[in-house]
Formats: structure tokens, C-alpha cells, sequence
């Protein structure tokens, strides 16, 4: 599975993250240890943390006159790897030209860094052409959870839970009439449709709302670890999730949305009265360490902060204020790695089926065949995912439905260039 993740660009580290001639930065990607940092010039550089010289970790390391120095012998590499000083060899000895650092290449564009850490650098292929990630204001948070990554990713592509899980204990009469969710609060066991799609797997969710209009909530699987989430109004917010593997057990999620109204519903709506549905994710203080950025405050080893009174008063279904921390306490609650075999899969759980075979087929391919997976040859087809909720008319399938909403959805047109 790493060999086909590396087939990708991955976001690596938000770019307000690094500063020019600033501290290192620690990263997991794909369980490898790395460092980032930004150079005198504002390049930025991704490697491996150990120093090719005696494996003294560059993270301790200066960076300055754009270039890390290790702090042991002096070494000094640019943001490509390349030695550029060996000031402990005497100067008939010298052998820079000849040592490189383990670097990766990267990109940078909207806020976001990303990394290639595939075998072909000196030919990367073309940045994918995900719609939210174009945008020059588009807004990114991160959060680091607890488990697989495709554990992590299949909340986001399981929409019956949301009737539970978030709004659980809301009414339909709390709900102004035009809200996204009110739908899903009328009807918690929606039917589905699923579809393969060149980006990876689509779906909708559908269900009758009581102005005689269908309901759909839409949403994508795109490969490798991206999924579209449907809280959104389709016709007027993008977004995009990247579960990025740091290694079999973590996962780090790049959440970037761009849009003409008011935010994402999940994060900024409210009740008739003006209660907001969730409060507001919050976060521990950064520490250096692998694990020490974007972290919650909560964990199993807090029960994810579970008040036991909200949920018996009916304040929350959860008992846990924060929408995304719901998501989170359910996922890290099945442990690091689930065991699929303990799982008795309902027919509201299709797309999830389908979004775990369509994986393990194209990593096979990959493996046995040499066959590269979506998007790494036409970038452009991510472009043509967009998810969200809407009304439509009830007698029309979820291809008709889609593509009528799509027609009608403001879309941000300007594709990134692709990497040097």
C-alpha cells in the first residue's frame, strides 16, 4: 500500500508551519522520520532527518545561508540534499560533491506543502487538480488521529451515522427549513446509491424531505486518501480531506474547504434560538516531538472528555461537544487497526465495501502489473469531484442528480501548474 501512496503528491505541512531560517519541523509521512524547513530564500526542503554523514539527526541541526547544518561535524545540506559544505574535512580531503541527504521533492501553492516521495523525483508526475486546494484563500486546520488511515477515512464516507453520531438529539424543528442537515434529522436511514468513478468511488445518500423534493447528500472517495464530505451546500463550498498516512497507527488529516457562503454547516451552524450545534475543536500546545503537532487535548486516555450529563439531558447524543471530536472518539475507540473480521456489514455500509476493494485492486495492480493508479497520469479527473447536500427531483437518479447539481455549482477554475 506505501508503494502506491508514494505514486502521489501527499500534503506534508501547512506553509505557515516553516519559516525562512526557522526551526526545523518534525514529520511522519508514510513512517518514514523527516524534517522540513524553510531556507534564506524560502525554499523549502523535505528529508530524511538522520545526516548522511554519522546519522546525527538534522533536526537539531542550523538552518541558515539557505541550508541545514548538522550540529555534529558541520555538514550542510540545501534543500535538494546536496552537501554543499564538509568544513571538518581538510580541503584536499573534501568529497561534498558526492553525499547527498535523503530529500524529497516538493511543492508548494495556497498554503499547502506538498511532498513526492515516490523513486521517480527527477520526474515527478503532475500535482492533482483537486478543486478546494486551488484556491489562493482557501482555509486548511489539520488533526491528528490515532489510527489507520483508512480506518480514519471511512468516517468520513459513512453517512448514516450523522443522523446519530452529530445530530442525534436534535429535531427537525430545531433546524431552520433550508439547513443542510434538517433532511437527515427527518429521515435517519437514508437509501443509497454508489458508483465507481475515475477518481475512486462516489455516493449518494438520499431521502424524501417534506417540501416533495429529494434530498441527496454526495460525497467521494479519491484516491489515495482523499474524500470529499457531503455537510456542505454543493452549490457553494468545496473541500477536500487528506488522511495522510504517518504510519500504520497514526493518520494526519488536512482538511482545506473554499467557498462563497457562510462555511462548512458541520462547523458554523446553529439552532432556531442561535445555539451553536458544536463547539469548537480545540488543541493541545505543540510539542517537537514525532506525534506533536495538531494533537486534541482529548484522547482514550480522557474518555475524549464524554460528559455523561450532556447525554443523558439530550445536549448531545455523544456527550462530546466538538463534531469533529465525535468522529474522532468512534474511530480511535476501534482501536489502532480494527478487526474487519468482527464487523457485520449493513447495506448502508456499501460504499465503504467498495471504497476498501477499490484500494486493495489498484495496489494489486500496481504491485503485479505495474498498472498506475488513478490521477497519477490525468491529474484532471480529481477536478470533476465535487461533493455537498442538495435538493433534487425525486424520480432522477444519483448520475442525473449529480450532474444537474455540478451544472449549476460555482467552481474554481484556476488548476495549479504542474511541479518543477
Amino acid at each position: 500500500m506505501g508503494t502506491m501512496m508514494r505514486q502521489y503528491w501527499m500534503p506534508a505541512v501547512l506553509s505557515s508551519e516553516v519559516k525562512a531560517d526557522g526551526d526545523p519541523v518534525r514529520l511522519m509521512i508514510l513512517c518514514e522520520k523527516l524534517i522540513a524547513f524553510r531556507d534564506s530564500s524560502g525554499r523549502v526542503g523535505i528529508m530524511d532527518h538522520r545526516c548522511p554523514h554519522r546519522c546525527a539527526s538534522l533536526f537539531i541541526g542550523r538552518n541558515e545561508e539557505n541550508g541545514i547544518r548538522c550540529v555534529y561535524h558541520g555538514w550542510k545540506f540545501d534543500v535538494d540534499g546536496k552537501c554543499v559544505d564538509m568544513p571538518s574535512v581538510p580541503a584536499r580531503m573534501d568529497f561534498k560533491e558526492k553525499v547527498h541527504a535523503k530529500a524529497y521533492k516538493t511543492y508548494e501553492a495556497n498554503g499547502l506543502i506538498w511532498v513526492y516521495m515516490g523513486e521517480n523525483q527527477a520526474s515527478p508526475p503532475p500535482i492533482p487538480e483537486i478543486e478546494a486546494t486551488m484556491h489562493p484563500d482557501a482555509e486548511i486546520w489539520c488533526l491528528q488521529r490515532d489510527c489507520n488511515w483508512l480506518q480514519a477515512l471511512e468516517g468520513d464516507i459513512d453517512t448514516s451515522h450523522v443522523g446519530f453520531l452529530h445530530v442525534g438529539s436534535i429535531e427537525a424543528d430545531d433546524l431552520d427549513e433550508d439547513h443542510p442537515m434538517r433532511p437527515t434529522v427527518l429521515n435517519r436511514a437514508p437509501d443509497y446509491e454508489v458508483a465507481q468513478a475515475d477518481w475512486g468511488v462516489m455516493y449518494g445518500g438520499y431521502r424524501p424531505n417534506d417540501d416533495g423534493q429529494m434530498s441527496w447528500r454526495v460525497a467521494h472517495y479519491m484516491f489515495p486518501f482523499w474524500t470529499q464530505t457531503p455537510n456542505n451546500r454543493f452549490a457553494t463550498r468545496a473541500i477536500a480531506r487528506a488522511w495522510v498516512p504517518m504510519d500504520d497507527e497514526h493518520s494526519m488529516l488536512f482538511d482545506i474547504t473554499c467557498g462563497v457562503d457562510a462555511g462548512n454547516p458541520a462547523y458554523t451552524s446553529t439552532l432556531k434560538d442561535g445555539t451553536p450545534l458544536f463547539a469548537p475543536l480545540e488543541y493541545a500546545p505543540t510539542t517537537t516531538d514525532w506525534y506533536g503537532r495538531w494533537r486534541s487535548p482529548d484522547s482514550q486516555a480522557n474518555d475524549w472528555a464524554i460528559d455523561r450529563d450532556s447525554q443523558r439531558n439530550g445536549t448531545q447524543f455523544t456527550g462530546i461537544p466538538n463534531i469533529t471530536m465525535q468522529d474522532q472518539a468512534v474511530t480511535e475507540s476501534m482501536g489502532p487497526i480494527t478487526d474487519h473480521s468482527f464487523e457485520n456489514l449493513a447495506p448502508t455500509d456499501q460504499m465503504i465495501a467498495r471504497v476498501r476493494r477499490r484500494v486493495l485492486l489498484a495496489a494489486r495492480a500496481l504491485a503485479n502489473k505495474g498498472t498506475l493508479p488513478p490521477g497519477i497520469e490525468d491529474p484532471s479527473i480529481f477536478y470533476r469531484a465535487r461533493a455537498g447536500s442538495f435538493l433534487h427531483d425525486p424520480s432522477d437518479t444519483l448520475a442525473n442528480a449529480y450532474e444537474s447539481a455540478l451544472a449549476k455549482a460555482i467552481r474554481w477554475p484556476d488548476k495549479v501548474e504542474a511541479a518543477e
